[in-house]
């Protein structure tokens, strides 16, 4: 079956008439593939630079190297109560996928699809709860950060947790071991999720004898290990502290302007070290002009002001184009329907494969 939709987005943010597609059989993407990378993100929100920093990039510069897995986890939103809305968790699915599309992300070399649509991860993540220990759960971060933080605000330790966000490492091992992830890219905080994964893996080879599942590795970048927010704690959507990817440059450089600092004139030498705008701006910059903008922060003579418009130089160097790209797709979503739909119908006959041969395994025809 020939992929319909024919579209390509140039840097300028317009189509063109045609994007030749490829057969949508397995054989064409996974035939001789090098190892998997795999990267997901929950659709909870619009993607800020935290996400783009943490887990886009550096997902994308794998592409080079492994054949790369990319899916959004809507199902996983669905663990923050928030999320339980149904036109605003459409609308984010809508904004993540049009974000990695406008990004980079090329379907036709890639697998692109939705959580949803791969039957078989929710499958899988049964099989795999029943080998998971249940302290796994109890030792989960997300698990035990609500617990602390239902504590200290004087509410039961239960309030407003439901057994997704109890379970929901199973369904992240799902994602991960049906398509035999070889690397995962994430930060710091986000390292037990591999840990619970590897660990499920081993347990399940070991007991049946069969090396049914890749033992996956994280990929951590040490630099992207804590990307500051607007008050100087981790850039989270929970703290309401972000800057998203796609901002227009007005509303771009209200949020910049938020960018807490402290009370030094404008004349006074400043540490960049110690500054979350040069943070951010070393981030997105290159070599020579975080140098520079270095040397001007210690000579005196540069206000916040200043520092924050450098920033707000840099990104929209950086989306600018990327952005009138999204903006584009975000216009027409019934195309990003088209286009992960292509994706689910390229990962779907290899997730049949894994569970076929699980099943036999585990002695349910």
């Amino acid at each position: 079956m020939i992929f319909e939709v024919r579209v390509f987005y140039h840097q300028s943010g317009s189509k063109s008439r045609e994007w030749p597609g490829r057969a949508s059989n397995t054989d064409v993407i996974f035939e001789g593939m090098k190892k998997v990378s795999l990267t997901g993100i929950k659709p909870t929100g619009t993607p800020h630079l935290g996400n783009y920093l943490g887990a886009i990039r550096p997902a994308l510069e794998l592409a080079q190297t492994y054949q790369p897995f990319y899916f959004i986890a809507d199902y996983h939103a669905l663990t923050l109560t928030a999320m339980h809305n149904a036109p605003a968790l459409r609308e984010s699915i809508y904004q993540v996928a049009a974000t990695w599309l406008a990004l980079g992300l090329n379907p036709e070399e890639a697998c692109f699809y939705k959580q949803s649509d791969i039957p078989e991860i929710f499958e899988l993540n049964w099989i795999l709860s029943c080998f998971t220990p249940k302290g796994f759960m109890n030792r989960a971060h997300s698990y035990k950060d609500k617990v602390a933080k239902n504590v200290a605000d004087g509410l039961d330790s239960d309030e407003n947790i439901n057994m997704g966000l109890f379970g929901y490492p199973c369904l992240m091992d799902a994602d991960i071991l049906m398509f035999k992830s070889h690397v995962i890219p994430v930060g710091k905080d986000q390292k037990q999720h591999i840990e619970f994964a590897r660990d499920v893996a081993h347990r399940f080879n070991n007991h049946y004898g069969k090396d049914l599942f890749v033992i996956p590795e994280p990929m951590i970048r040490e630099e992207t290990d804590v990307i500051p927010g607007l008050d100087g704690r981790k850039m989270s959507k929970s703290y309401g502290n972000t800057i998203e990817i796609f901002l227009e440059p007005k509303a771009l450089k209200k949020k910049i302007g938020s960018i807490v600092t402290n009370s030094q004139g404008v004349e006074e030498p400043k540490d960049p070290d110690t500054c979350n705008v040069f943070k951010l701006f070393k981030l997105f910059a290159t070599a020579d002009q975080s140098a520079d903008l270095a040397a001007r922060y210690r000579a005196g003579g540069l206000g916040w002001g200043h520092a924050k418009a450098e920033l707000h130089g840099v990104l929209e160097s950086t989306f600018s184009e990327a952005r009138a790209r999204y903006n584009v797709l975000m216009a027409d979503t019934a195309l990003i329907d088209k286009i992960l739909a292509y994706g689910a119908a390229k990962a779907r006959p290899v997730a049949k494969t894994l569970i076929e041969e699980i099943r036999e395994t585990i002695g349910i025809p």
